[in-house]
């Protein structure tokens, strides 16, 4: 997988059920700016709020509305239900699966190691591992990952870390390998680019799409100093939006953009009306500058 892909935020209606077509027009704008695919049931996506039925209809929702590729968030606790909803977006038109690693018992790169192995070896889709230490509380190491990079269906990492040191590390120990490195975190995707990333999967691009895309394009094209000055732009917005306000504060803009989304899934709350004024003002500095 090469270029920007965004894990997109899942739309409800007034009554908290998924908005299939708010979710399609959201694909059509991302298409639009530039996106070069879509990764449905990420942590933006709220998938640990999803049922397993949403989730597949999600993925359905976003396969259905367009031709770039899909890789979707199928990762649970557990193997079974892990394997479990791969096989089903699988048939709801995935062509990936983006697989988070386990926490709640705290398992090492060992145990993970194997859990990524078994589970490649059933999936009918490729595996993309997905290090968030930021959910997780557990960094999956650039060995650990270099480990399984050899395996025919594990297809690459989303590294969430926010570590160049990491990133460079996963570029110099895959190199060889059919094994694409994605950056997680907006604020270092110029940065990860040029030391060797494939991409990026950045929760910004759900609002700034057409700057996300303008910063792998630059560097596609060799032009590094316009990577670098398209990221700086971008790294207010994506602060707000990540560390400070997270998913919340992704609908919130979206509805800036005109993209309303609704609100997000209990436990989270929408945002208070100072928040939102804060997000236009970072808004209005990263799309006008």
């Amino acid at each position: 997988m090469h270029g920007t892909g965004v894990p997109i935020a899942t739309p409800f209606d007034d009554d908290g059920s998924i908005d299939d077509d708010a979710l399609t027009d959201l694909v059509g704008w991302l298409e639009d700016a530039g996106i070069d695919f879509l990764v449905p049931c990420g942590s933006t996506g709220e998938a640990p709020l999803l049922t397993p039925d949403e989730r597949v209809r999600v993925v359905e929702t976003v396969a259905a509305a367009t031709e770039l590729p899909v890789v979707a968030g199928t990762g649970h606790e557990g193997f079974e239900p892990t394997l479990e909803t791969t096989e089903r977006a699988a048939g709801a038109g995935a062509d990936a699966a983006l697989v988070v690693t386990p926490s709640y018992y705290g398992s090492d790169d060992e145990e993970l190691a194997a859990y990524y192995r078994d589970l490649a070896d059933a999936s009918p889709i490729p595996i993309y591992l997905y290090s968030v230490p930021k959910f997780t509380d557990h960094a999956l190491s650039p060995d650990a990952a270099a480990a399984l990079a050899s395996h025919d269906n594990v297809a690459g990492i989303k590294d969430s870390s926010g570590s160049l040191e990491s990133l460079q590390r996963l570029v110099r120990l895959t190199r060889g390998e059919e094994f694409s490195v994605l950056v997680g975190s907006g604020s270092v995707y110029a940065a990860g680019l040029a030391a060797g990333a494939d991409g990026g999967v950045l929760a910004v691009a759900n609002v700034a799409p057409e700057v996300a895309s303008a910063i792998y394009r630059a560097d596609r094209d060799d032009r590094p100093a316009a990577a670098r000055s398209h990221n700086a732009d971008l790294v207010e917005l994506n602060r707000a939006v990540t560390s400070r306000y997270g998913v919340p504060g992704v609908k919130a803009v979206l509805a800036l953009r005109d993209r309303p989304v609704g609100t997000p899934r209990r436990p989270l709350r929408p945002l208070e009306d100072d928040a939102v004024a804060d997000l236009e003002s970072i808004l209005e500095e990263t799309i006008d500058g």
